[in-house]
């Protein structure tokens, strides 16, 4: 009987976390939209979707979102060329090639990486990788730019690619593998042909969520990429992304309450809606390609 109650109160505890958790959620959508509505009540939707330029703390004021996305899409692209095959190939040794030792040394070596704060990463491309760019590169690159954090963000997302690519990975069955080699494979084919078309689900989902997480990466942009709001593809000059901006707000003199303030909100919704569609992406490719195997 005291056993049953015991279960009771643990069932009951991990219940209201559960809503606890759902409550939260809600709550922080339901603001959103709130200031979101109230924005575009003062603000042409158009405007904000078309408009090239981004200046709403200055007198000439314009709210187009343009060049907060390409700064975050800039530096999302940089993160995921480095990330995605570096990633890759580094899951496929894990799981094809390493011995087990070795396995278990790299494996949490990598995850060290993720338990770095991303303050560490900011300082770290703004004081090494971008000195140390300015020396290779024969062009100009600018002190504030788009490439170092994207390098290192895609340092930071590396071990997310890594791990949950590798789990994918070691799920395919070694009757699989067992297969390529009696047809006469070698490894690598049997790694391309065989392990990776097999682990296609769980491998696009991690790129996915991958993806996600650069997109609302706060400090190493805020620290590195400057805060200049501009509509360019062109990584060796300052940008902004939209989590840098709000960064920028928060910790400004901006009234509460005021039609700028509000644009954090506006923004946060934009990024609320970029990594929902993400998420959402992620899971139907991984139940689209999931492969069952008994």
């Amino acid at each position: 009987m005291r056993a049953h109650t015991r279960e009771k109160w643990i069932q009951t505890a991990f219940f209201a976390c559960a809503v606890l958790s759902i409550f939260t959620t809600v709550g922080i959508v339901a603001v959103l939209i709130f200031e979101t509505v109230t924005f575009f009540s003062e603000v042409s939707l158009v405007d904000f979707l078309t408009d090239r330029e981004w200046t709403p703390l200055f007198a000439d004021k314009h709210f187009g979102i343009l060049p907060l996305l390409s700064g975050t899409l800039l530096v999302t692209l940089i993160s995921m060329l480095v990330a995605l095959p570096c990633g890759l190939l580094t899951s496929l040794y894990l799981s094809e090639y390493a011995p087990e030792a070795v396995r278990k040394i790299i494996k949490p070596l990598l995850e060290v990486l993720a338990g770095i704060p991303t303050v560490v990463y900011g300082y770290f491309a703004l004081l090494f990788v971008t000195p140390l760019l300015q020396n290779i590169i024969p062009i100009h690159l600018a002190g504030f730019n788009s490439l170092s954090p994207g390098i290192v963000m895609g340092m930071m997302i590396l071990p997310l690619v890594t791990s949950l690519s590798e789990d994918a990975m070691r799920a395919v069955p070694m009757s699989l593998r067992e297969a390529g080699f009696a047809l006469g494979s070698n490894r690598l084919q049997v790694s391309f042909k065989v392990v990776i078309p097999a682990a296609f689900s769980g491998i696009s989902a991690s790129f996915i969520l991958a993806v996600s997480r650069a997109i609302g990466e706060t400090m190493i942009v805020a620290i590195a990429a400057g805060q200049q709001p501009r509509l360019t593809m062109n990584p060796l000059v300052p940008v902004e992304t939209m989590t840098a901006y709000i960064v920028q707000v928060s910790l400004g003199d901006t009234p509460a309450g005021t039609l700028e303030y509000k644009t954090i909100f506006v923004v946060g919704m934009a990024l609320f809606v970029s990594t929902l569609v993400l998420n959402v992406l992620s899971h139907r490719l991984r139940k689209r390609f999931r492969e069952v195997y008994r």
